[in-house]
């Protein structure tokens, strides 16, 4: 999914932007949108109101012509990952000035990670331009929902799935973090060779690998693995092999960030 929020000073036609760019981005895909929006205006009132303040972490209303849904979460990353799981292609995000999302700012408006500066009336194929510039927010469930879109999915009788984190306990030493580091090119093209290695054996339909680089937190995702096969008994093979061909062939290093100090990984083996 291309992520990108627009930014701007108050009046400066945001909205107006959003719009036009949604316009485009949904003739190539599925399009939703965050916008960052004052508590008061949201439709929260009678029921849906009760329904929050029993517990309810999730509340959906749903009349005859569309849904609403409110969380309980006031974290924009959240938000898009739901927009993720969801299948999306793209999401268009208003506001947020201070996350770390790709921006394009209207005007001179002060915000991190501006990638872009346009005007109001900037041409829309330049507007898609910057989106598809910038990298893929991936998550699990996005990978699910994108290999359930493959043609083969009516040939399949399981998926599955393979998830990588931060180990944070490990023989009494806790690990903040891991920095990893690799030659993109090079790993791409070797992941795409695991990919369709994996794709000739008997039974597997598809295989999405996919490894993120740069600081990882102690508890969060390093690397995705979704395989689509005709049976299981071909699945949970694939899935071993997958994840240790990752390991043995990707070139991708490792430093682990401890209480005690860092150190890349393969230095001590």
């Amino acid at each position: 999914m291309k992520v990108i929020s627009i930014v701007g000073y108050h009046k400066a036609g945001k909205t107006t932007l959003v719009e036009r760019l949604v316009g485009e981005l949904s003739k190539m895909g599925r399009v939703g949108t965050i916008k960052h929006t004052r508590e008061e205006i949201l439709p929260l009132s009678g029921d849906t109101e009760r329904h929050l303040n029993a517990g309810a972490a999730v509340t959906i209303g749903v009349t005859a012509t569309r849904s609403i849904e409110i969380v309980r979460s006031t974290d924009v990353d959240k938000a898009l990952d739901r927009l993720a799981g969801e299948g999306m292609d793209f999401a268009v995000v208003e506001g947020f000035k201070q996350s770390d999302l790709p921006k394009i700012g209207i005007g001179d408006v002060e915000a991190k990670n501006v990638v872009a500066r346009v005007d109001i009336n900037a041409p829309a194929d330049e507007l898609v331009k910057i989106v598809m510039e910038q990298p893929e927010y991936v998550t699990l469930d996005s990978l699910v929902a994108k290999i359930k879109r493959s043609p083969r999915y009516r040939e399949a009788g399981a998926i599955g799935t393979f998830t990588g984190v931060v180990r944070e306990m490990a023989d009494n030493e806790r690990t903040e973090a891991l920095e990893f580091e690799s030659f993109d090119a090079v790993a791409k093209e070797r992941i795409k060779a695991i990919e369709d290695d994996l794709k000739m054996r008997k039974g597997i339909l598809e295989v999405i690998i996919y490894h993120k680089t740069g600081r990882i937190e102690a508890g969060e995702d390093i690397v995705f693995i979704v395989i689509l096969s005709g049976h299981r008994q071909e699945l949970f093979p694939a899935l071993s092999d997958a994840i240790e061909r990752v390991k043995a062939e990707v070139p991708i290093w490792k430093k682990e960030k401890t209480v005690s100090g860092d150190f890349w990984v393969h230095d001590v083996h």
